[in-house]
């Protein structure tokens, strides 16, 4: 081998392919635990435009259990509170046990479920979770109704939870939201309850939401099931052991059937 052959070997032996660095793999961290999820979906004021949640003006949460109370909340909001520019967060927090939580209202017997004496299967209880989530679907839709009507633009945003009061008040808070109305006993306030006190979830929310609270009173005896104004939010708030929160004031409305009266800011 002559030294030019000699030279052109050892140039191929030291030759190596060019190595090429990969970027680090980017590993997402797990999840938090939590027995909580959420269900959100908006719903369009037509059928060419969209729903302008995140450019509103005011975004106003309406706290719902899908009761009676809830409904009439609804219906107070569109006609005495809501505004041009505004749009609607229909906030649902869902118990994680579907035995357990928010007053359904009038169901239909094909809807009633009745708890089991002993411990379902897992797949017995995945269909009654299942059937429960189509429920409160299809019950926080009905009751998105007058926002359709006043082509109020809305969102229905569901969160299953096993605390309500604490997750409400999380959820106001992430959401960036300007204010919540929400019913006055509808959320586990006993219907026995002496006039002007609040349920307790109402209650709760009232000092530890980050924005105005405004609580719509409905009661029942007034022509057959229509609102009644009640002047004692301020003496229930008074007897509370809690401190409202330093950026705002909670904020009442006392609203009856014609919407006559107007807000009372405490």
């Amino acid at each position: 081998m002559n030294p030019q052959e000699n030279s052109h070997h050892h140039s191929k032996l030291n030759h190596h392919p060019p190595v090429h660095h990969l970027p680090p793999v980017q590993v997402k961290p797990p999840p938090p635990s939590s027995p909580a999820f959420s269900i959100s979906f908006s719903t369009p004021t037509s059928s060419d435009t969209p729903t302008p949640i995140s450019t509103a003006h005011r975004r106003i949460a309406i706290a719902v259990d899908l009761s009676d109370e809830s409904a009439f909340a609804v219906k107070w909001a569109v006609q005495n509170y809501l505004r041009p520019g505004d749009a609607v967060i229909l906030l649902h927090i869902r118990p994680t046990s579907i035995l357990y939580g928010a007053d359904w209202g009038s169901t239909t017997p094909t809807a009633t479920f009745t708890p089991p004496s002993s411990p379902a299967p897992a797949a017995t209880e995945q269909k009654l979770e299942e059937d429960f989530d189509n429920l409160t679907n299809t019950k926080a839709t009905n009751l998105a109704q007058p926002l359709v009507e006043a082509h109020v633009p809305y969102k229905i945003h569901i969160v299953k939870d096993h605390d309500l009061k604490e997750r409400l008040c999380l959820e106001v808070e992430r959401l960036g939201l300007s204010a919540v109305i929400m019913g006055s006993r509808g959320f586990g306030a006993s219907r026995k309850n002496s006039k002007g006190r609040l349920g307790s979830v109402s209650d709760y929310c009232v000092h530890h939401c980050v924005c105005p609270v405004v609580v719509v009173r409905y009661t029942e005896e007034k022509n057959g099931g229509g609102g009644e104004v009640v002047k004692k939010a301020a003496a229930v708030v008074n007897e509370a052991d809690l401190h409202p929160v330093p950026e705002e004031e909670p904020e009442y409305h006392d609203a009856d059937d014609h919407g006559q009266k107007g807000p009372t800011l405490l």
